[in-house]
C-alpha cells in the first residue's frame, strides 16, 4: 500500500473542547483557512499507509484564543 499524508485543521471550540473544520491536501491550504479564523487553532499531519492511520502529529499551532469583538 502506498502512504500518504493528509492535514487537518481543528479549532478550539470551548476550554478542552476541540473541533475538526476541514481536511486538507497540503499544509499550506490549512494554514491559510486557519488564519482566517478568529479561533485558536491546530494543524495536525496525519500519515496514513493505504487506509490504516499510521500516526498524527501537530505541526502547527495558530491563534492564541477568542477574539472579542
Amino acid at each position: 500500500m502506498a502512504k500518504w499524508k493528509q492535514y487537518e485543521l481543528w479549532v478550539q471550540t470551548g476550554e478542552n473542547k476541540w473541533e475538526m473544520v476541514g481536511v486538507f491536501p497540503n499544509p499550506e491550504l490549512a494554514t491559510a483557512v486557519a488564519n482566517s479564523r478568529n479561533t485558536r487553532s491546530r494543524l495536525i499531519e496525519v500519515l496514513y499507509d493505504g487506509s490504516k492511520l499510521l500516526g498524527q502529529e501537530v505541526v502547527a499551532e495558530l491563534g492564541s484564543g477568542r477574539r472579542e469583538p
